[in-house]
């Protein structure tokens, strides 16, 4: 369990260091600990999933004594952030996010928001994702704002294992009673991309990849299905990606 009063948080995220997102989640996690840094990308990375950068140098701009900007993905970040910049004085738990936008079903497999609580993760560090849902053209961060700072004292209270991130989406509008907590499962729906393709002035094609074309899924305890029912949703994600069931065949088919 973590005493979040004497924790030293560190906060990441995908959509850059000044999104509108992270400064909420720094003023919120600020109710819990003074301790609290800003590690991010100087600019927006959304869908940049868990690469890191190997080709090039990465730059760390400091803007003051516990914010710093890098050029480079969400995995770079928390990665210099425990290697570097915190590596005499680690964070006790990692806060990725809040994302614009939700981090549901396949989404997690691209999401930047999600590859920040996986790299903390895998440096043995817990970590959690917030991402909060939104259809329209504006977002509005209301329920993130009311609810995030009594779901994080519930989980760090719970703990849970190395090797295990958590994932938190809030919904758009809350449910007619009020959002309720609910542990999900990571729901399925990609059928397909709407992809556009266009032509540039010079007559050549190129292509857009838009909104995902699928059903929702029908089980009601799938993340997806939480947050329309106006719930929050609370996803365990495993970074063991074994399937133990084919394991079990498979060894039995090369013995």
């Amino acid at each position: 369990m973590i005493d979040l009063t004497n924790a030293r948080i560190l906060i990441s995220n995908d959509d850059g260091i000044d999104a509108p997102g992270i400064k909420l989640l720094e003023r919120l996690a600020r109710e819990f600990s003074d301790d609290v840094w800003v590690i991010a990308p100087s600019m927006e990375q959304s869908g940049a999933g868990h690469s890191l950068t190997l080709r090039r140098p990465l730059r760390i701009h400091k803007r003051d004594e516990r914010h710093y900007a890098v050029d480079g993905t969400p995995t770079d970040c928390v990665l210099l952030s425990l290697q570097q910049v915190m590596r005499e004085t680690p964070p006790d738990i990692v806060l990725s996010g809040i994302n614009r936008g939700g981090n549901l079903g396949e989404d997690v497999t691209y999401s930047g928001t999600i590859a920040a609580a996986m790299e903390a993760t895998l440096l043995d560090v817990p970590a959690i994702a917030f991402s909060q849902y939104f259809s329209g053209e504006m977002i509005d961060w209301t329920v993130a704002e009311k609810h995030l700072t009594d779901v994080v004292a519930t989980l760090v209270k719970t703990s849970w294992p190395k090797g295990v991130l958590i994932n938190v989406n809030f919904p758009e509008q809350e449910a007619r009673c009020g959002a309720r907590v609910q542990i999900a499962t990571q729901g399925q729906r990609k059928i397909g991309d709407h992809i556009a393709e266009r032509l540039d002035p010079r007559g050549e094609p190129y292509y857009w990849v838009g909104e995902i074309l699928s059903e929702l899924p029908e089980d009601p305890n799938a993340d997806l299905r939480v947050i329309e029912q106006g719930n929050i949703s609370v996803t365990p994600i495993s970074l063991d990606f074994t399937h133990y069931e084919t394991y079990d065949k498979l060894t039995k088919a090369f013995p």
